[in-house]
């Protein structure tokens, strides 16, 4: 009989305190990796790996590209690489952005699912907006368990909520309480799969991210085409639906939560306005200077319909400036 003995856990904003709290109250025998994934700024050196070593008894490392699975170590994703499992070793890569950040919840979960079946346990802890959400569905599907932080203890609930409103999960708890059932459900024996079929979609994102060497045909494969476009790099959108969750990927390998890419096309609705605002005053600007090289030349007519345009242009701004100021437009939903 097989055992769950991959633990793989993903926080975001306010996730660090819950990140200690739950390794604080694992075993230094635990009889399984735990592979950790938080949103990192690219620009900024992490610590979390001797935030956590100090947190608990397990050892933590950092994950390194090709290192073996050992039982009773935590791995932490490194700064502006994913982090992913295949078949008994990690794999570190620059694979494209997910959600818009590197590393990705879903990357590591969509992975260790699709390698390890029903041998995952799945934690979703604090953050904003919905990353994990897709990748908790995938573990769910391979037939692993899902636990959830209780959104009232969350930090940042989004993360949490949007699980718990798209996947069937298993636990909602507080992080205090997470180790125990944890251990419950490693010494629980397990039904191994086997070679059971797995869909096209996991394997091929896999490679996306591992190689980014697909061929874009692939991609579109995948779903329906979006009319939508990606924000990061223009490419033409594929709309994967699995279950009840909808989300994207280009053919360049972005990819995007429904929740992510609202967020993305916002801002650029924002910077828009803020453009629009800009180029109206920069064209009164210009105006004003028509007007009085007009007036200095005697020309009233030109320079009464430079004066008159000044006040068309100052109209429409003032609706242009209200829209980029509505908070309520850009909130997240």
């Amino acid at each position: 009989m097989a055992h769950r003995d991959i633990i793989v856990v993903g926080a975001s904003a306010g996730g660090i305190p819950a990140l200690e709290s739950l390794v604080a109250g694992l075993p230094a025998t635990l009889p399984a990796a735990v592979l950790v994934v938080l949103h990192l700024s690219p620009h900024i050196p992490s610590y979390l790996d001797a935030i956590l070593a100090r947190a608990g008894a397990l050892s933590v490392t950092p994950a390194i590209d090709g290192e073996p699975i050992v039982p009773g170590r935590v791995y932490v994703a490194l700064t502006d690489r994913h982090l992913m499992l295949e078949e008994g070793r990690l794999r570190v890569t620059h694979g494209p952005k997910e959600n818009r950040v590197r590393p990705a919840i879903d990357v590591l979960f969509r992975s260790a699912a699709y390698a390890f079946g029903p041998r995952v346990i799945g934690v979703v802890l604090s953050g904003l907006l919905d990353d994990g959400t897709a990748g908790a569905w995938a573990i769910k599907d391979r037939g692993g368990v899902v636990l959830v932080q209780s959104p009232e203890e969350a930090k940042h609930a989004s993360m949490p909520e949007s699980v718990l409103r798209h996947v069937d999960v298993d636990y909602t708890l507080p992080v205090a309480h997470m180790p125990r059932v944890i251990a419950q459900l490693i010494n629980k024996p397990i039904i191994d799969i086997g070679d059971a079929v797995i869909a096209d979609t996991p394997r091929i994102e896999n490679r996306v991210t591992l190689e980014a060497r697909v061929r874009p045909g692939e991609i579109m494969q995948l779903g329906s085409i979006s009319p939508n476009t990606c924000p990061e790099c223009k490419g033409v959108l594929t709309k994967i639906e699995e279950g009840p969750i909808t989300r994207y990927r280009c053919h360049t390998g972005h990819a995007y939560s429904l929740q992510t890419l609202m967020a993305d096309v916002n801002e650029e609705v924002e910077m828009a306005l803020w453009s629009a605002v800009r180029v109206a005053n920069e064209r009164m600007l210009l105006l004003g200077e028509m007007e009085k090289m007009a007036r200095a030349r005697g020309d009233e007519a030109t320079a009464q319909q430079c004066a008159e345009q000044v006040q068309t242009t100052k109209s429409h701004l003032k609706h242009i400036q209200e829209a980029a100021l509505d908070h309520k437009m850009f909130d997240h939903l």
